[in-house]
């Protein structure tokens, strides 16, 4: 399931983490890869114990929080501190799949399985040529470049890669989620029942018997398959 969500950050929020990342310390990105993904990774990131990293990271935590959305597609029970990434002129990223298990930073070696990618775009569109995250499914090749503030989120198990930036530079943040429910089309049937709740809550009372009826279904579903 690949799901687009505007407006995560807010334009001051955006303003914000670029003005801080300006002053940030930028080193290569190829420290947080795994073996193989390392020999296509030519990037930019700041390190992830970095006061500016943890900073930000928090405030990308409060954002998804408040996002009814992200937190119905992931289900997310644990979320990988936020990392920030550039890439400028020449810079790439080939085709790879995320490691399954990731480390959490500052636990003293507490693993998380990783389920779901996400990036927040933190350039307009009109900053940069190139760079578009390509992303690969049973249904074929999604090419996303959104606004800055907006959020892409997609299986991690997805193959996916960013094309060559040709102009500008694209920074970003990137995550990962393990979620309530680690497969990923259980994941989608619960997401898409959950919108026709919310649609039927619209245009129905939430007394409504139909209403009541497929909450008490998605939460009995969701009983059935979360694992904590």
């Amino acid at each position: 399931m690949l799901v687009q969500i505007p407006d995560v950050l807010t334009a001051e929020e955006v303003r914000h983490c670029r003005q801080v990342l300006e002053r940030s310390q930028w080193v290569d990105g190829r420290v947080t890869a795994g073996d193989l993904a390392a020999k296509s990774k030519h990037n930019l990131q700041i390190p992830v114990d970095s006061p500016e990293a943890e900073q930000l990271g928090d405030l990308i935590l409060h954002a998804l929080g408040r996002n009814p959305t992200y937190n119905t597609a992931a289900l997310p029970f644990r979320v990988l501190p936020p990392m920030f990434n550039r890439y400028d002129t020449g810079m790439t990223f080939g085709t790879h799949v995320d490691n399954a298990i990731r480390t959490v930073p500052g636990t003293g070696g507490m693993r998380m399985r990783a389920d779901v990618s996400s990036t927040i775009f933190l350039s307009d569109p009109d900053e940069y040529d190139g760079g578009e995250l390509v992303v690969q499914d049973s249904y074929g090749s999604h090419s996303i470049k959104l606004p800055a503030g907006h959020m892409v989120v997609y299986p991690a198990s997805s193959l996916h890669r960013v094309m060559p930036i040709t102009r500008g530079s694209r920074w970003a943040s990137f995550f990962w989620a393990q979620s309530l429910v680690k497969d990923d089309g259980m994941r989608t049937m619960l997401y898409e029942l959950d919108l026709a709740i919310m649609e039927t809550r619209r245009q129905l009372s939430d007394n409504n018997a139909a209403v009541l009826a497929l909450v008490n279904h998605y939460h009995n579903l969701l009983r059935r398959v979360a694992e904590l």
